[in-house]
């Protein structure tokens, strides 16, 4: 018993001190910073974990990066992209996994690499024959300088994003799009099968933005403003009927939405309802 409690003491002083020493360690910063953003895409995620170096009053495309070598698309070490789902980027479908990110920058045209092997440092140990994916983009030139170099994701849909790079007076969009519409649709019969009531909402928006059989969603809309009665759902019957070419019925149910949403003081719903009525002519 004393043996044990002297092994018990011994872990938690040792805890202790690397505890210690992590906090009294002095850091220094690094020159470039890393980051690591996620964005929801689809049913799944994207991670990007890179570092960000700066421009420093130094040429950076044809300059520090030269024209037609295989850059790191970052610092240190390489960047990596990780999908939770299967994706389609550029016209090509892309398992999920992780990948490392390289780009070969050219004045008029870049080459964006998707490597099979991550946790790279640099580009020196790049291999072509690990390459997954390769792909061609256009360069776009930024008229406002972009210091620190920068990746992030635009123009978000359920189905769709953009993935941009930029950095000094250059960037480039990759355009990438799901590939689990099949799955999608499959929860959704699912889900409509039982208690109906905690998803009409978003199965009848992804069905309009999407363009799915707008019959279907009309009968889900009107079942809901049944069971759910609010002027969120006013809102999406006039959309769907004015997709399905009946005036007459959206300018009806955007009239009702505006009146139930001037009864509870929302203003945006007024808004949007009244847009359904500007496009109907109303």
């Amino acid at each position: 018993m004393k043996n044990r409690l002297i092994c018990m003491l011994l872990v938690l002083f040792a805890g202790f001190s690397d505890n210690v020493f992590a906090q009294t360690t002095p850091r220094i910063p690094e020159a470039s910073s890393t980051q690591t953003i996620v964005q929801d895409f689809g049913l799944g995620k994207i991670t990007i974990t890179y570092s960000r170096p700066n421009v420093k009053d130094r040429i950076i495309f044809g300059g520090i990066n030269p024209y037609g070598q295989v850059w790191r698309t970052g610092a240190n070490a390489a960047t990596t992209i990780h999908f939770t789902e299967n994706v389609i980027i550029e016209g090509n479908k892309v398992p999920a996994g992780s990948y490392s990110l390289f780009t070969i920058p050219d004045k008029d045209e870049w080459t964006v690499i998707l490597n099979k092997t991550v946790k790279q440092w640099g580009a020196y140990s790049y291999k072509e024959a690990d390459d997954f994916l390769r792909f061609k983009v256009k360069p776009v030139h930024l008229d406002e300088k972009r210091e620190t170099f920068t990746i992030q994701f635009a123009n978000q849909t359920t189905k769709s994003s953009e993935m941009h790079l930029a950095w000094d007076h250059t960037a480039i969009y990759v355009h990438l799009q799901t590939d689990d519409d099949a799955q999608i649709m499959a929860n959704i019969d699912t889900l409509m099968q039982g208690n109906r009531k905690p998803y009409y909402f978003n199965v009848i928006q992804y069905y309009y933005e999407n363009n799915k059989d707008m019959k279907t969603a009309l009968s889900w809309v009107l079942e809901a403003e049944k069971v759910d009665p609010g002027q969120w759902y006013n809102l999406w019957e006039a959309r769907i009927r004015l997709r399905m070419g009946d005036k007459k019925g959206a300018i009806a149910a955007a009239q009702a939405g505006i009146k139930m949403s001037k009864a509870v003081n929302d203003d945006e719903y007024v808004r949007l309802n009244q847009a359904v009525l500007d496009q109907a002519g109303s």
